[in-house]
């Protein structure tokens, strides 16, 4: 296990565990922390499993971890690194098993006074009309051609569909459309896992939550994103459900025996992989990218079912516009500089992109304040929307944290805290919860998650992105 004795301060919350650790080492491994997160970040194998990632084929400059780190399968949860796209690799295991699990906010032109009174029966027909649990179905039945279709064309399908506009578009990451996909290097297990799951919430720490803007930290962004002191705004947190985990489980099962193949060393099997450029690594990232096209789209047809209920309760006031929408669980093709500009592949696992101002691949309205970068809290807690800074690209592959990150596993929040205990407890803050299993409110409580307001200052002092807009939530529904 690593100890405070083998990494060293390199600037203020910023550590590094230097390459001669370990012989295997490529690359530094680098990590923010404060003092106090430091205690819990070190309970855990997650600067292990960091370290680990920094032994891949072709990895450069440094492996990197947010301050939400937390241990994961193979690679942790809140890990960044970047591999050379000629000598590199691609693993399914540093992607992460709910591939483009994503975080997506929607603005009301309604205010928290005129909603208050009927944030209960809200927060009721939500969680009616989008099904959520462990492999739950929805509404919207799939047929073959039609997963295709939106494995291919993601948010490209919703529109087409009448379930998403041009502005949805606009305002999601990517477009909410990778291309280069081949719906035939996707199982048809993982095709028929996903046939009727368009539209659902899940389970685990998936969750929707209607917020108000409670505290703005910059007017000018705050207004160009269209929020304002106690708009009323609606939070999905969800991913690629079934589809998403079978094509990890398929690619990860494939890739462990093509080690010897290509001579390829780990240090963790959780961490198999194959050469980007190899015919096996393109067929993954093909599939990984029809995984997170199905994900964008799952969340445009919960944007659209919610839409339809804020519309029933408010009329034409109830519409909901998206803010942006943006992933978590990927790996994708940017331009770094190394010093010189060079392209890379990006692997983010519970990292979020947050590009700067003027990023090329940003929509015209965002050029000039950067992407904003959405921070769920645990539950019950403080969310925050933040815009990337200018100096991110350089400081960590342009990426951010992606929420608060676990402090305890589920089994340890199980044995400390009672399901329906916690849910008067939140009730009594004035927040509406909806859940279909006690068990899992239990395993998502607030204790078991690090301090979401901690973990935001870090990434604001580090300049990596600032504080916009800080959520307060009134209801909170989950599987």
């Amino acid at each position: 296990m690593i100890t405070r004795n083998n990494f060293s301060k390199i600037k203020n919350n910023l550590w590094e565990i230097p390459r001669n650790y370990r012989l295997d080492m490529q690359v530094p491994a680098r990590f923010y922390a404060s003092a106090k997160l430091l205690e819990q970040i070190l309970k855990d194998k997650s600067l292990e499993q960091l370290v680990n990632t920094s032994t891949l084929p072709g990895v450069v400059k440094y492996t990197i971890a947010m301050p939400d780190i937390h241990e994961g399968y193979g690679a942790p949860i809140g890990g960044v690194f970047a591999t050379n796209l000629k000598e590199g690799v691609i693993s399914p295991g540093a992607v992460g098993y709910d591939i483009n699990c994503g975080v997506k906010l929607l603005r009301s032109q309604l205010k928290i006074n005129e909603v208050k009174d009927r944030i209960t029966g809200l927060a009721t027909s939500i969680f009616d009309s989008v099904p959520s649990g462990v492999g739950k179905g929805g509404k919207f039945k799939s047929s073959r051609q039609e997963m295709d279709e939106i494995l291919t064309l993601g948010l490209d399908f919703l529109k087409k569909k009448g379930y998403a506009k041009d502005s949805d578009l606009v305002h999601c990451e990517s477009g909410g459309k990778l291309v280069g996909v081949d719906p035939k290097n996707i199982s048809e297990t993982a095709k028929s896992r996903a046939m009727d799951q368009l539209g659902t919430l899940g389970a685990g720490n998936h969750f929707i939550e209607i917020q108000y803007v409670s505290e703005i930290y910059d007017n000018d962004i705050a207004l160009k994103l269209g929020l304002d002191k106690d708009v009323v705004t609606v939070m999905i947190h969800t991913g690629s459900r079934g589809l998403g985990h079978q094509v990890a489980t398929d690619y990860i099962k494939s890739f462990d025996r093509l080690l010897d193949k290509y001579n390829i060393i780990l240090p963790d099997r959780e961490l198999a992989c194959v050469p980007f450029n190899s015919l096996e690594g393109q067929a993954y990232f093909s599939a990984m990218k029809g995984s997170a096209n199905f994900a964008w789209a799952n969340r445009q047809m919960i944007t659209s079912l919610i839409q339809k209920i804020f519309q029933e309760y408010f009329s034409q006031k109830g519409e909901l516009v998206s803010v942006y929408d943006v992933a978590h669980n990927m790996a994708k093709v940017e331009k770094h500089k190394l010093p010189d500009e060079t392209e890379v592949l990006v692997h983010r696992k519970g990292a979020t992109r947050a590009f700067p101002r003027h990023h090329e691949e940003l929509p015209d309205d965002f050029k000039e304040i950067g992407q904003p970068v959405l921070i769920p809290g645990s539950m019950g807690t403080n969310s925050y929307v933040l815009i990337g800074e200018d100096s991110v690209m350089e400081e960590t592959f342009g990426s951010s944290c992606h929420g608060a990150g676990r402090a305890m596993s589920r089994h340890e929040a199980l044995r400390k805290v009672h399901g329906d205990q916690l849910r008067q407890e939140l009730e009594a803050q004035g927040i509406v919860i909806r859940s279909g299993s006690l068990k899992g409110l239990a395993e998502e409580s607030p204790i078991a998650y690090k301090d979401v307001n901690e973990v935001v200052q870090i990434i604001e002092e580090a300049q990596i992105a600032k504080k916009v807009i800080k959520l307060k939530p009134l209801a909170v529904i989950k599987g």
